[in-house]
């Protein structure tokens, strides 16, 4: 699985477009498995930072615990409108990583927002990526444009 600047080196287009969707509205969901391998989707909050792709959530959150038994996710932008015309829509898939050592995150973090969550009360996973796609409308067309590891990037335009 690719690190998000692993990814971001290979695809830098697609994931400057990704990762702009995303900040668009820190709010996203995230998709999970329940211990019966049924979906769950959760909000989170993605960060891109130091090369990597986090997110936190309250310790023993249920999110949490489906992440530290399975490690696989989708993760979604906040799509705002339906057409997609004015923005588009990001996606992205893999693994995620429970991350222990909080410490220099927690730093930068504090440094680029000047939020300081107590460590003891946050459960931090890195996000490796296995799939990246976004999808916008170009004239009469939707595109799909989908990256996959080891496969590299596939265009598919719609009317």
């Amino acid at each position: 699985m690719a690190t998000w600047a692993e990814f971001a080196a290979e695809q830098p287009d697609l994931a400057a477009f990704v990762q702009s969707r995303f900040a668009a509205d820190r709010h996203a969901l995230i998709a999970t498995l329940r211990k019966d391998g049924a979906p769950r989707i959760s909000g989170v909050e993605p960060d891109f930072a130091r090369g990597d792709l986090w997110v936190g959530m309250m310790p023993a959150s249920l999110k949490s615990l489906d992440l530290r038994r399975d490690p696989r996710f989708s993760l979604h932008c906040n799509t705002t409108t339906a057409s997609m015309t004015e923005a588009g829509d990001a996606k992205i898939s893999g693994s995620a990583e429970f991350w222990t050592d909080k410490t220099d995150y927690l730093k930068e973090l504090f440094e680029r927002t000047g939020w300081q969550p107590n460590p003891d009360e946050l459960d931090l996973f890195r996000l490796t990526v296995t799939e990246v796609v976004s999808i916008t409308v170009e004239g009469d067309e939707m595109v799909v444009l989908s990256w996959r590891e080891g496969k590299g990037t596939r265009r598919v335009a719609k009317k």
